[in-house]
């Protein structure tokens, strides 16, 4: 996963590839209308979301996870709302409008998104594209005078991520990416158990995350989209789950690809992976990741007890328990409150928690997984 190994796919090498696919490809311009919805109320609504102190959200991307998650969320946002939209998809508008009240003035397809500089209405910019997009749209987001959220893996290289975070603080904006673990119940306790070492320090840790992909042709296993498999894609939540429960970061590791069972559906990625941290203090830290398997658990074995979450990382269900009992959290929409934190951030002009520096930090950490994978040796971890 170097910068020499690693190909940075463009959005015209995207459309024709989601073309391929059997998606929809963006067009050029275009206008869209509904008759049935009022414009004027819409615009009303837009200024009275402003002056109650709102952010306006444009969502660029309108996938699996912008639909069914981010625009849901953003109904219960406090501090922000859903103002624009931006999608090479014209089949999906219609149902965005109406369900979110968006002005044709306020979509944008990816060719017209640099227009997004003159709607004061949109302050903020999520970014919700296959990870090889993330960096151009980040940085043109940021010319554009926007704050960006960017979801996970921040990029494909350290570079593009030294360019996208170069981007944002010559803008004077905020970067953030999308871990939204870091607002969840759950996952705080186990920060709090680690980093407080409430159970003595830390002995050994364990994490793993594996989901099973049916769907063959989707981008996630292509490599010029994802960069890789689920490493990039789950296997990066037990990178954060082992670095934000220890309040460390590793120091060195050794990795090992695991056998494809399916040699079409995994022919350019790695289908399961497996790596071991050396961590600051010489403990060991185990990570797994999968796309043909599914488990989902966090784990710290210390001094004086354990601590652990069975369902760690999923959008909601978390369950945990500790050496004295279980966990008893109440449930939140993790989106909503990620969303929320960062625009309370920008109005009260303080570093998001979970910055682009760290989402480069993470990226290193992938780098030099894969190094060690393809090598078969110990390889230092740089961040």
């Amino acid at each position: 996963m170097s910068d020499k190994t690693t190909k940075k796919t463009s959005r015209r090498e995207f459309v024709q590839q989601i073309g391929i696919l059997g998606l929809s490809v963006p067009l050029s311009s275009y206008t869209f209308y509904n008759k049935n919805t009022n414009f004027e109320s819409q615009e009303k609504k837009d200024r009275l979301n402003k002056t109650e102190g709102k952010l306006g959200v444009a969502l660029v991307g309108l996938g699996g996870y912008a639909t069914y998650q981010l625009g849901p969320a953003l109904k219960e946002t406090e501090h922000c709302y859903l103002a624009g939209i931006v999608t090479g998809t014209p089949s999906k508008i219609e149902s965005w409008v109406n369900e979110y009240s968006i002005p044709d003035t306020h979509v944008y397809t990816y060719e017209n998104f640099d227009k997004i500089i003159e709607n004061p209405s949109i302050d903020i910019v999520y970014i919700v594209l296959p990870n090889s997009m993330h960096s151009e749209y980040s940085i043109r987001a940021s010319q554009a005078g926007k704050h960006v959220i960017c979801e996970k893996p921040m990029a494909l290289s350290v570079s593009e991520c030294d360019q996208m975070i170069a981007a944002s603080k010559k803008a004077g904006k905020l970067l953030s990416i999308g871990y939204r673990l870091h607002f969840e119940p759950y996952n705080q306790e186990m920060m709090r158990l680690g980093q407080d070492h409430v159970y003595g320090k830390i002995l050994s840790m364990d994490a793993g995350f594996g989901i099973t992909l049916d769907d063959p042709n989707q981008w996630r296993l292509k490599k010029s989209l994802a960069g890789g498999g689920p490493l990039q894609d789950v296997g990066i939540y037990c990178i954060q789950g082992i670095c934000y429960t220890s309040g460390m970061v590793p120091k060195s590791v050794i990795a090992k690809e695991g056998q494809k069972t399916d040699l079409v559906k995994f022919r350019e990625v790695e289908e399961s992976l497996s790596w071991e941290f050396e961590m600051e203090n010489g403990i060991v830290a185990k990570g797994h990741s999968s796309y043909a398997t599914g488990f989902n658990y966090l784990k710290a074995a210390a001094e004086n007890g354990w601590f652990e979450l069975t369902s760690a990382y999923g959008y909601s269900g978390q369950r945990g328990a500790t050496s004295d009992g279980p966990m008893n959290f109440i449930h939140i929409n993790q989106q909503t409150k990620q969303m929320d934190a960062f625009a309370l951030s920008i109005k009260n002009k303080k570093p998001s928690i979970v910055p682009g520096e760290m989402g480069k930090r993470d990226v290193a950490i992938i780098e030099s997984i894969y190094e060690a994978m393809a090598s078969g040796k110990r390889v230092s971890i740089h961040v």
